[in-house]
């Protein structure tokens, strides 16, 4: 009998806790269907909000989501100034899925799939504006088809970065001739490499993060990169000569691990990806007038800005995009449809 008793009781009490699961399921349903995506978006830049095109992106990627009504669905925190790890290292963890998101040129993917440094090789695109019109003309499309395919990584957006590539150095360089033997950094990336050792220079790449410390230790005689980026990370303080080279309009691409893509339900994913793309429209606009503001704000800290031959250094570099094509012939396409794009 009381073993009767102690199974009907318990038979009482497991209905009773199955009523209150079923009464509260709703609720508990609604928080799940509610629960907020959270992801990392990494820049190698410093966190400024005007001259750095991580935080600026992140910024307009913001106000996006909250514009499609996406702000309280999706929550991404943005890590600048290389806190994730040096860029090499962030794009292999976004192939991963470690990461989920990262602001960066190009240049970077060209470490895991080559066919990306078409966009790196020197002198290739005359201006940002060309640039556009090529990519909306599908010169970019079979980039990131190779890079979905060779590293799982989706381009969800095309910005600039905040100006042409140039070189600033310790003394003047006018001409390749002035260029001669200097150590100026790359990118770690062959095609940059290459682009800067026949304009002359004696090529050094090295990672972003240590770019300050080797001016200062005379490891280096100056970099190549765009005037915001400069003037955001204060390389001006250590080289005082700014030629407007402008040998690369390398574009920036916004990365996506197909990790995160995947994991996203159709509908979110649909508003996320029109976020990111409306707000690499808005980065563009951004970099466009910051570019001449930062040049003028670097004279200002006492930087001569330098008007170079850029034909002759031009010249030089023209082999470069032949060879690129004899060895991978896929490029051709993407090459031959940017050259025949009138900005």
């Amino acid at each position: 009998m009381t073993s009767n008793r102690v199974s009907r009781r318990i038979v009482l009490q497991s209905s009773v806790a199955a009523t209150a699961w079923l009464t509260a399921a709703p609720a508990i349903i609604g928080r799940a269907e509610a629960a907020v995506m959270k992801m990392r978006c990494s820049s190698s830049l410093p966190n400024d909000p005007k001259y750095a095109n991580g935080r600026v992106y992140y910024d307009n990627l913001v106000k996006s989501l909250k514009a499609n009504g996406l702000g309280e669905q999706i929550e991404v925190t943005f890590f600048p100034d290389n806190q994730l790890g040096q860029e090499i290292d962030v794009i292999n963890s976004v192939k991963l899925g470690v990461i989920d998101l990262m602001v960066s040129g190009s240049s970077i993917s060209a470490n895991l799939v080559p066919l990306v440094g078409t966009f790196d090789l020197g002198y290739l695109f005359t201006s940002f504006q060309q640039q556009t019109k090529a990519f909306d003309a599908g010169a970019a499309k079979p980039i990131e088809a190779a890079l979905l395919k060779g590293a799982s990584i989706h381009i969800i957006g095309w910005a600039y970065n905040f100006g042409a590539r140039s070189v600033l150095a310790k003394k003047p360089v006018k001409t390749p001739e002035d260029l001669a033997g200097l150590k100026i950094r790359t990118l770690p990336n062959p095609i940059i490499t290459e682009c800067l050792r026949l304009m002359g220079a004696a090529a050094t790449p090295l990672a972003f993060g240590e770019i300050y410390t080797a001016l200062q230790a005379g490891v280096l005689d100056g970099l190549e990169h765009d005037p915001p980026t400069i003037l955001a990370s204060k390389f001006y303080e250590t080289a005082k000569h700014y030629a407007l080279t402008q040998h690369i309009f390398s574009p920036l691409a916004v990365y996506f691990s197909d990790t995160s893509f995947n994991r996203m339900a159709p509908k979110l994913r649909e508003g996320f990806l029109d976020a990111a793309n409306k707000a690499a429209i808005d980065t563009r606009a951004h970099g466009l007038a910051v570019e001449k503001e930062a040049l003028a704000a670097l004279v200002e800290k006492g930087v001569t800005v330098v008007e170079c031959d850029k034909e002759a250094y031009r010249k030089r570099v023209l082999p470069q995009t032949d060879n690129f094509i004899k060895a991978r012939p896929e490029a051709k396409a993407v090459v031959d449809l940017i050259r025949a794009t009138q900005a």
